[in-house]
């Protein structure tokens, strides 16, 4: 009989759960680092102002700049938490799947796969919100054998 690997614990977090994050007080420990974490690649796939927002779900320029400028002060609702999870889930596989370069350009390119119809996969993203964000993941996650 196979027996399950104990999950890891780093930095004092046990994964053996998902956090809660219909917890204010979850939401408010994990908004800095995500915040930052967002940027960071955001800035590694050189979106645009609007294309970053956009991914966070059309959120208003003065408050994508407030949160830029004071990540630690940001309270991120569950909705925003779960893109950014998204994400950093993409880009993850893409950097499993692809060498670095061509994983941080792949959302930017046109691609002729049956989802996107040539469009970039991030324009498929940004207009399909959540459930498009979830499709991509998915997709490569399957794409590097479903891990």
């Amino acid at each position: 009989m196979a027996t399950l690997a104990a999950p890891p614990i780093i930095a004092g977090y046990s994964f053996d759960r998902s956090p809660d994050l219909t917890d204010p007080k979850v939401r408010e420990r994990l908004s800095g680092s995500a915040i930052k974490a967002f940027l960071k690649i955001a800035g590694k796939w050189e979106l645009t102002e609007s294309q970053a927002r956009g991914l966070l779900g059309g959120i208003a320029s003065s408050t994508f700049h407030s949160w830029k400028s004071e990540p630690k002060k940001q309270k991120l609702t569950q909705d925003t938490l779960l893109r950014i999870s998204l994400v950093i889930g993409i880009y993850k596989a893409l950097h499993i799947y692809f060498g670095d370069e061509w994983a941080d350009r792949w959302v930017r390119l046109g691609n002729r796969g049956a989802m996107f119809g040539g469009n970039a996969p991030i324009e498929y993203m940004i207009r399909q919100g959540q459930p498009g964000m979830f499709q991509v993941r998915r997709m490569l996650d399957s794409w590097r054998g479903g891990r």
